[in-house]
């Protein structure tokens, strides 16, 4: 896809956003904007810590639509509908239920996300079905994590229940110093992986015969994708719960307004996947203070009429 004209100020937009967000987050409250004092520790250990897990969050789960969309080629595939946040979402609460933390979270959401992609394309390739199969195993998976999921919570205590279920409506006020860099350094791990597959996922877009001919090895790319798009996903549940719509939402307007290649896609929708997560979380914290929504539920307004949108310009564009 050919980019459009206004792509440079698309990049400059994002450069503007790049330095006024993260100064927003960490000025701003429900009582109005404030200049942030370092020597505080409400900026050091909650704000800053919490600053750094929108982007990193946001940024991993836009990166894995990216690639999931070529690898599963579908524009709708995202982390949180084709089965990977939920298996990872899925490992967490069971660690959770568990009496368990720390370093074990991060480690069951990579876990969980690898066992819930590889699941589907091991269903995809014994059932068989092509892409449109892949895409219907990832949701069989999602639907299946998430009742398991339900039914650990149900049959857990008051305290399991009430962590779990602000954790899985995508809640990024958890994130603490001491877990926030190993969920980092896991996604930082996946992203790149994610970054140094875009040749091959380009060549998957063509189709599978297409890809082989190119020097392809198509196995090999699908299973890399998968544990590259878990790491990512991992981490970022281990953060923030589940939240959805943003590996969706940021390739495929990307997409539409600056083209290239899937390396390129991927990249971009990195650092404005960070900075959506950023903003919507920055709002989150503001809008009805002193409450603090969960930034997943501001994420999910967004998303389905995006869907929607997205939905019929693919039946029309196949007509």
């Amino acid at each position: 896809m050919k980019p459009l004209s206004h792509s440079p100020l698309l990049l400059l937009g994002l450069l503007a956003a790049s330095v006024v967000l993260p100064w927003l987050a960490l000025v701003s409250s429900g009582q109005g904007l404030s200049w942030p004092d370092f020597n505080d520790p409400l900026i050091t250990r909650l704000r800053l810590p919490r600053m750094i897990a929108a982007l990193a969050v946001g940024a991993a789960l836009a990166a894995s639509g990216a690639a999931l969309q070529a690898l599963f080629r579908n524009p709708l595939a995202d982390p949180g509908l084709i089965g990977t946040s939920s298996g990872a979402a899925l490992a967490v609460v069971v660690v959770l239920a568990l009496g368990a933390s720390g370093l074990s979270l991060p480690l069951a959401a990579f876990a969980g996300g690898l066992l819930a992609t590889g699941l589907i394309l091991l269903l995809s390739r014994l059932l068989g079905g092509g892409v449109a199969g892949l895409l219907m195993m990832g949701l069989v998976v999602a639907a299946f994590c998430g009742a398991v999921t339900s039914l650990l919570v149900f049959l857990s205590d008051d305290l399991t229940l009430r962590a779990a279920t602000s954790w899985l409506a995508g809640n990024l006020s958890a994130a603490l110093p001491q877990q926030l860099l190993a969920c980092l350094a896991i996604i930082a791990l996946g992203l790149l992986l994610l970054f140094s597959l875009g040749r091959q996922l380009d060549c998957l877009l063509l189709g599978e015969d297409t890809a082989r001919s190119l020097g392809v090895n198509v196995g090999k790319t699908r299973c890399l994708t998968a544990i590259a798009t878990a790491l990512a996903t991992g981490g970022a549940v281990a953060l923030s719960g589940i939240i959805g719509f943003v590996g969706m939402m940021i390739p495929n307007a990307l997409a539409l307004l600056l083209g290239g290649g899937r390396r390129h896609l991927i990249l971009m929708s990195a650092w404005a996947g960070g900075l959506f997560l950023l903003a919507v979380d920055t709002l989150a914290r503001s809008i009805a203070w002193p409450l603090d929504l969960p930034v997943g539920l501001m994420a999910a307004f967004a998303g389905p009429p995006f869907f929607i949108w997205l939905y019929r310009r693919q039946q029309t564009g196949s007509q």
